[in-house]
């Protein structure tokens, strides 16, 4: 956008933004699928060997009493980022080809309203707080979980950052109006 007066430019779409967005969101789902199949961490107390991954700490959770948080634990570390990485990738996919699915405006509203309920990085957060004190009692290794959990945080805050949020709405309102639903 350039003003009309001086023509001095006032807006600029950030090169390549759809793309940068939807790979990051493709890489996101995959490392969020490997976050919930391979284990977390695997720890050695004096021979007592014993693995976790996010989904066995949810169910610990959930047996030992912790309701609340094993829930807490589901919606904001597992379901609202997998909602969030869908609708990404919903949006950003078929408007890389000039293309809208339906529903687009509301998904783009629901892709803004779970954006701040995401907790992926307070999950880690409290993750490595937690490794950093059983450190000195067992031996700690590190899973390909853990290892996806942190990609997965780093991939979701570049999806978030990286998408030109306007310009998203510009082309979902570009290709309505074209009528090149897909």
């Amino acid at each position: 956008a350039h003003c009309m007066q001086c023509g001095q430019v006032l807006y600029r779409n950030r090169k390549s933004s759809l793309a940068k967005a939807g790979a990051f969101g493709i890489t996101a789902f995959c490392l969020l699928i490997l976050a919930l199949w391979f284990p977390f961490i695997s720890m050695d107390a004096l021979g007592n060997k014993s693995s976790i991954s996010v989904p066995g700490a949810i169910a610990s959770l959930w047996e030992a009493g912790g309701t609340f948080i094993a829930v807490s634990m589901a919606v904001f570390v597992i379901i609202l980022p997998l909602m969030m990485i869908v609708c990404l990738l919903y949006l950003c996919l078929p408007l890389m080809h000039g293309k809208t699915l339906p529903f687009a405006p509301q998904v783009m509203c629901w892709f803004q309203m779970f954006q701040p309920w995401v907790m992926v990085e307070v999950f880690f957060l409290g993750a490595m707080i937690s490794l950093l004190k059983l450190v000195h009692l067992a031996d700690i290794n590190l899973g390909v979980g853990f290892w996806s959990v942190a990609g997965l945080m780093f991939c979701l805050a570049g999806a978030v950052g990286g998408i030109d949020k306007v310009e998203l709405w510009d082309r979902i309102e570009l290709a309505k109006t074209r009528g090149n639903s897909a």
